[in-house]
């Protein structure tokens, strides 16, 4: 391919750092659906916080529409859309679907549609080509094809899987500065993709052997995080039982070498608490029951109530009456400096202690009010009153809440209350619990 003119679909934590990276170099045009994402866009604004106005307006052949029209001449396709799960913990697919459709009718001969989105192994090949066959008229070629297909004869298109890697929040690893892995249907496709890819990527790519391997290494990534994760909130509630302070615990562990520091907690966002259910449905799919892994999902999924459990313990001990007792989360935000409420598991103390008739009120500086009104219609509080509260909960790490230090966070308690330190910020002699 001569030249290259990229199309990104979605233009969220994902595709919008990837736009603005490509756009520094070749022309590309952002897409999304959201017709008021893109006037935002267009005026510099992200109202995600992972790209400023500089970054954006550095990036000179960067465009963006809301128009399939506009980005009909463009000669590769890359998809960054969203990929959630249901409330039985089913794949959500719909908008790589759509995506794939909205592409299909597009499509030329000899593009490239790349997708990002996380998925199981075998998605883009059985999900997403069939669908762009159907509806581009054209022949997807793999590596099984290259062969039996006479590529100057018939009409074709390629793809490929590069397995986003964008980490919301870190200003410290933009997408320019993680290792990408890339793969392509056929040899000299995966080839064109890391050639793609290597014009953004200063940290270099990893060439995966097959469309099927670059797509199981993503979701691996975040099972593996979340099976350690799992583990370090069993070993937290042992050591409570235990009275020992998991914090003190870790801290010992660390001094050897080859010790995975990982800390107990809420384990929510678009990834981790996501991304291993993608992988236990292929599996179950296969005929095979995923037992550690789900047992991981478990043991996290039931964090916030065993958290709820261990407050309301402490009030009793304290002698805090349960009945409309004022509760203060500080966070909503599924971690912390970052605006991303995506599978925040904060929503389960919230719920926890609302059915048992407390008043929860939660203050978040990062998250957007609206959106968390529209998505768990939930109202967040503007400020913050000083004497108001029988339980605070630090929910999230915020720099803010580091800032207003456990002076500031003891003024906005009762003359008798409560801290519970879900994050660890402050010392355990300072703090009434923590996990």
């Amino acid at each position: 391919m001569n030249k290259y003119k990229i199309a990104v679909i979605g233009l969220g934590y994902v595709g919008l750092p990837l736009s603005v990276e490509f756009g520094k170099k070749i022309t590309t045009i952002g897409y999304d659906i959201n017709q008021k994402r893109i006037s935002q866009l267009k005026d510099g604004v992200d109202l995600t916080l992972e790209i400023d106005s500089f970054e954006i307006n550095k990036s000179k052949k960067l465009t963006f529409t809301s128009s399939l029209t506009d980005i009909s001449d463009c000669n590769i396709y890359i998809v960054t859309v969203p990929t959630p799960i249901d409330i039985h913990k089913q794949p959500v697919l719909k908008p790589l679907i759509q995506a794939s459709e909205a592409i299909a009718g597009l499509l030329s001969h000899g593009d490239i549609v790349i997708y990002e989105s996380t998925v199981y192994p075998g998605a883009t090949e059985e999900v997403c080509v069939p669908i762009l066959e159907k509806y581009s008229s054209l022949k997807h070629i793999s590596s099984n094809e290259l062969n039996s297909t006479n590529l100057s004869s018939s009409k074709h298109f390629f793809t490929g899987y590069s397995p986003e890697r964008i980490n919301p929040g870190d200003k410290d690893r933009s997408v320019s500065q993680i290792i990408k892995v890339v793969s392509g249907s056929t040899p000299e496709i995966a080839d064109e993709v890391q050639k793609l890819y290597n014009m953004i990527i200063t940290a270099g790519t990893h060439k995966a052997e097959s469309i099927k391997v670059a797509e199981a290494s993503k979701v691996i990534e975040n099972t593996q995080r979340d099976l350690n994760i799992a583990l370090v909130n069993e070993l937290s509630m042992i050591f409570n039982k235990l009275g020992i302070d998991t914090e003190d615990v870790l801290r010992a562990a660390k001094t050897k070498w080859n010790f995975m520091p990982f800390s107990p907690g809420l384990v929510g966002g678009h990834c981790i608490g996501v991304d291993p259910y993608y992988l236990t449905y292929k599996a179950n799919e296969e005929g095979y029951y995923p037992e550690l892994i789900l047992a991981g999902r478990h043991i996290n999924d039931q964090m916030g109530s065993y958290v709820v459990k261990e407050i309301i313990k402490l009030m009793s001990i304290n002698n805090i009456g349960l009945l409309n007792a004022e509760i203060l989360i500080l966070g909503f935000t599924f971690k912390e400096n970052c605006t991303d409420i995506r599978n925040t598991r904060v929503i389960d103390l919230v719920q926890g202690f609302s059915e048992v008739n407390c008043n929860v009120s939660v203050y978040d500086p990062w998250a957007d009010s609206n959106q968390v009104m529209g998505e768990y219609s939930l109202e967040l509080l503007e400020n913050l009153n000083e004497g108001l509260y029988d339980v605070i909960i630090v929910g999230v790490a915020h720099d803010e809440f580091k800032t207003i230090g456990i002076s500031g966070i003891k003024k906005l308690g009762k003359n008798k209350h409560i801290i519970y330190d879900l994050k660890h910020i402050f010392d355990s002699k300072d703090v009434d619990g923590r996990l």
